[in-house]
């Protein structure tokens, strides 16, 4: 069986960007997670101690989204590895970054990126 723990679109306001005016400004970014986790024991236990809490989950992105970057990509690795290393319980990480209305001269809702990255890569990336 594979089991997910996931944060869908929290909200978030930030100082990410290349140029001046978004770190100065800011802007709106949304982060949605996907996490691998295997919840068999909380499904038993009933017990939060046997799973990856959301809400502490919530809590180290927020922390990485108030450090200001210049790209999502760099954020978005952050948050990965602050991840990873905070819950070794999390097998897979999917992740998507958005720049809610991004200044870029284009009638667009958002722009970002994704990352799917498993445990095991990180372990043999490093």
């Amino acid at each position: 069986m594979k089991s997910y723990i996931f944060l869908d679109r929290i909200c978030f306001f930030a100082h990410h960007g290349v140029g001046e005016q978004e770190t100065l400004a800011g802007n709106e970014f949304t982060v949605s997670l996907r996490l691998q986790v295997n919840i068999t024991p909380a499904m038993q236990t009933d017990d939060v101690a046997d799973t990856v809490s959301y809400a502490d989950v919530y809590e180290a992105v927020k922390a990485e989204m108030k450090v200001p970057s210049k790209l999502l990509e760099h954020v978005g690795g952050r948050i990965v590895k602050r991840l990873f290393g905070d819950f070794p319980q999390i097998e897979n990480i999917e992740l998507k970054l958005s720049k809610r209305n991004p200044p870029m001269g284009a009638d667009i809702e958002a722009a970002g990126i994704e990352i799917c990255i498993s445990r095991e890569a990180t372990a043999i990336a490093t």
